[in-house]
């Protein structure tokens, strides 16, 4: 009895883990190019297994092998090979659903050198997820090292591709993901669906293994704001008419409310699901702690330490040890502790109801019902849990021009503007490009170098614009130097635009030629005048002893040395007159003051005596004592 009500707790966890809402499947956009009869687009449905190419696309050409259709088996034994010759297009091939896991067609058809594997429905429905095989059928080697994409296309679509092969036609495709996953803004929000039980088989340690691989890679994404990372933590509620069964009070805490299945699906041995409860919450506030100190990728250090220092089969997936580890990145365990509360209250946990809220899909995507899930802007990633296959996912998150440097390095995307700089413009003297990579490919876009905008349409025109724009490749301008002097037709305090400087004609793009003002009679026009052109300018002379004036264009007479007379006569002229303007004003200085000094001195000596040419005057009395 009591190992069949264990049965129907297990049972019950999963039906709610797999019903608990709506699961979206995730899709990808197929274009067939040829034959015109089935040219079209059509949507087809991610593989939950291999490596999509998130972010690109992959052309090939289609086949439908004659023998072994459904691809569970080995197409080796009926000689049948994918491999694509040098120079042609990868072979895509075209299967039949059915008889075998889809994981094993995809690895039949890997094997075989097929690019691409298109499973073709045998039902006309909805289209539906290729997920990986249950965890007691999951032990085989392979399913972690399948590489190439899959695709599940509908009944009628694989009806027509098969109809226009039997003709003889050729089938070309172009399996495109660029869209697959939204690309908003300069900033990818990503969640991580994880479990801390490390004994769950083949997937739990590809979970353990990618997050060990992927931690340096995301640690430097978050510290440096490219990504917002949030880990989640699934669980599930015990059903009512169980909750003081002896399998519910060990797979649940807070009375039944959150609970996980037995790691071992035995509950007689081993740690019981409560065990792993306790550890995903211990680790969801260890993430909520971090994120209120701003360190919130430190989260990667604690579960990567966990796994390694605290595992099931050594006996140490407790409280202490993860205290330990807690300790060692720096952290205040009654921190912690007052986070996970207590697990035998009848009350509800903030942290872990915030968790089975958001396990509930929203917009586009679906519930999360899958673990390990990852979902990069709100839709759930599909493929290979792989370090390189999951940064390609996240690069592709990023709006174009806005990708961190490791989005763009040669093991995660080709650089198209290494190839005939990507058709775009090229100042090929400043080595300046409109080409830009990013990761879903390349655009055209004038750029920004030094502070100086270039401006134009990015194919076949870029123009420097701004003050400082002579500074770069001197603003696209005609520039040329000669006899020790150098003239530029980009003007400094014009934003745009290109003129020859004076004494130069031209389109002052290309070209400015010398104007030679002389044959053209520009400049020295006097008829005693001499004209010599320069580079950029003219020399004018007189004849004979003349001496030429170039403020007024013309020749004057020069004395005998050289200096002319009215030059002399001119100078004594003003020095003479220099010399009386000094007298008259010395004359005039010293008469000012004479008549000065003499009134005060008479004033003086008139409150003592009389003078002789005046009379006696009465003394002078003050108003102010009368």
């Amino acid at each position: 009895m009591k190992k069949k009500l264990g049965f129907l707790v297990c049972v019950w966890f999963l039906v709610i883990g797999c019903s608990y809402g709506r699961f979206v499947v995730e899709k990808n956009s197929l274009r067939v190019t040829s034959p015109e009869s089935i040219k079209d687009v059509y949507e087809c449905a991610i593989g939950n297994f291999g490596v999509p190419q998130y972010g690109g696309t992959l052309v090939g050409n289609v086949v439908y092998p004659k023998a072994n259709q459904k691809s569970c088996k080995s197409f080796e034994s009926a000689d049948i090979s994918f491999k694509s010759k040098a120079g042609s297009m990868p072979v895509f091939v075209l299967v039949d659903r059915g008889d075998c896991y889809f994981t094993l067609k995809a690895w039949n058809a890997q094997k075989a050198g097929a690019a691409a594997i298109l499973v073709a429905d045998d039902r006309s429905e909805p289209l539906i997820t290729m997920d990986t095989p249950e965890e007691e059928d999951a032990q085989a080697d392979y399913l972690q090292n399948i590489t190439i994409p899959s695709a599940l296309i509908s009944q009628s679509l694989g009806d027509s591709i098969k109809k226009q092969l039997s003709k003889g036609e050729m089938v070309n495709i172009n399996l495109d993901w660029r869209e697959a996953l939204p690309h908003p803004d300069e900033r990818v929000e990503y969640e991580f669906w994880t479990n801390s039980n490390d004994e769950c088989g083949p997937k739990c340690e590809s979970q353990r293994e990618f997050v060990k691989n992927f931690k340096g890679a995301a640690q430097i994404l978050e510290q440096k704001g490219y990504t917002q990372f949030t880990p989640h933590y699934i669980t599930w509620y015990c059903p009512e008419a169980f909750i003081l069964s002896k399998q519910c009070k060990s797979q649940c805490i807070n009375h039944g409310r959150y609970c996980a299945p037995d790691p071992e699906q035995d509950f007689s041995k081993g740690y019981d699901g409560k065990d792993v409860v306790l550890q995903n919450l211990r680790q969801a506030c260890f993430y909520k702690v971090a994120n209120e100190s701003g360190k919130p990728w430190l989260w990667w250090d604690y579960v990567t330490d966990f796994a390694i220092r605290c595992p099931m089969k050594e006996k140490k997936y407790t409280k202490e040890c993860a205290d330990q580890v807690v300790k060692s990145l720096g952290f205040d365990v009654k921190q912690i502790d007052k986070c996970v509360g207590d697990p035998e209250a009848d009350v509800d946990n903030p942290v872990l109801k915030a968790e089975q809220e958001a396990q509930i899909g929203k917009d586009s995507r679906g519930d999360v019902t899958i673990l390990p899930t990852l979902v990069i802007n709100n839709r759930q990633y599909r493929g290979k849990l792989d370090k390189g296959a999951v940064l390609k996912a996240i690069c592709s998150g990023f709006e174009e021009t806005t990708e961190p440097a490791i989005c763009l390095t040669d093991d995660i995307q080709t650089n198209e503007c290494l190839e005939s700089n990507g058709g775009c413009w090229q100042d090929k003297a400043a080595n300046i490009t409109a080409c830009r990579d990013t990761f879903r490919g390349k655009v055209c876009e004038c750029p920004m170098v030094q502070g100086v905008k270039f401006v134009g349409d990015g194919y076949t025109h870029c123009e420097a614009s701004g003050a400082l724009r002579c500074g770069i490749n001197n603003g696209g301008c005609w520039k040329g130097t000669k006899d020790g002097r150098t003239f530029s037709a980009c003007i400094d305090d014009h934003t745009k635009g290109c003129k020859c400087p004076p004494g130069f004609k031209g389109d002052g793009v290309n070209s400015c030629e010398d104007i030679d003002e002389c044959k053209e009679r520009l400049a020295c026009q006097c008829p005693e005048c001499k004209c010599k052109n320069t580079w950029g300018g003219y020399d004018c002379s007189c004849k004979g002893n003349l001496l030429y004036m170039h403020e007024h264009d013309t020749c004057i007479n020069a004395g005998k040395d050289g200096k002319t007379e009215f030059s002399w006569g001119f100078v004594w002229v003003i020095i003479l007159g220099l010399a009386a303007a000094g007298v008259g004003a010395y004359a005039v200085y010293k008469y000012r003051i004479r008549r000065y000094m003499d009134s005060e001195i008479r004033a003086i000596m008139a409150q003592y005596m009389p003078l002789d040419n005046q009379g006696e005057v009465p003394n002078h009395v003050s108003h102010g004592n009368v």
